[in-house]
């Protein structure tokens, strides 16, 4: 039963891997997780360029080692946090209690929006690092990877305000707990109970008969008299 407890059905169901790959929550982790990479993975491979001075590297965002490491903790962090939320995504099905559902929901809801904040933070502090740079033949070669670092958490940006959004929605959905009755009652909602069945060991009241030894008694029995003295 979809949207029954913070967006899933009762605990135990099995999990339809189709339908689990097309929602919308799925799809958004999985975009996450591929902007990440083209976050991190641009500045690792050529984000740091030989400096004019020397043989040292340097970070191509203006010569700050802080603006490279900053963009590959921020898109590594993304990257594995997509992947533990889609595992709990996958045995979220199985979770059976309520209040470990709702700390769940709102592991999520607080590290998306987090995230998303972080995302923002990084797209700015990049690109004004980016602005910065002076140009130069080290610079022109790694030009594309700069500004693909600074696209991709520009997306990052959206699709983590989704995810937020997203989680938003399943906590405000919380728990309806009225399909405890009607699924383990095995009742619908405007059916009355059944009534007790004849012959099965409790009596209707159309059988009902008078309790033993209800008769009137007789006060002065046939065949006694008083004694007169």
């Amino acid at each position: 039963m979809e949207g029954a407890s913070f967006g899933a059905g009762l605990a135990g169901a099995a999990v339809d891997p189709v339908s689990f790959a097309k929602r919308p929550q799925t799809l958004l982790r999985v975009v996450s997780w591929v902007f990440a990479i083209a976050v991190f993975g641009p500045i690792v491979n050529e984000g740091y360029v030989n400096s004019d001075d020397g043989p040292e590297l340097r970070c191509v965002f203006n010569g700050n080692a802080g603006a490279c490491r900053f963009g590959v903790t921020l898109g590594l962090g993304a990257f594995l946090a997509c992947a533990a939320f889609l595992l709990l995504d996958l045995r979220f099905q199985q979770i059976s209690s309520v209040r470990d559902r709702r700390r769940a929901v709102l592991l999520d809801l607080g590290f998306s929006g987090v995230w998303s904040f972080l995302w923002f933070v990084g797209f700015c502090f990049l690109t004004n690092q980016w602005q910065r740079t002076a140009p130069g033949p080290a610079t022109t070669q790694a030009g594309d990877a700069a500004r693909a670092a600074i696209a991709f958490s520009f997306f990052s940006i959206l699709s983590w305000v989704a995810l937020t959004l997203k989680a938003l929605h399943r906590f405000r959905l919380g728990t309806d707990m009225s399909i405890f009755a009607t699924e383990q009652l095995g009742t619908g909602a405007g059916q009355d109970y059944p009534g007790y069945p004849v012959g099965s060991g409790v009596e209707g009241t159309e059988t009902y008969q008078s309790p033993p030894f209800t008769e009137t008694l007789d006060t002065s029995p046939k065949g006694y008299q008083v004694p007169a003295y």
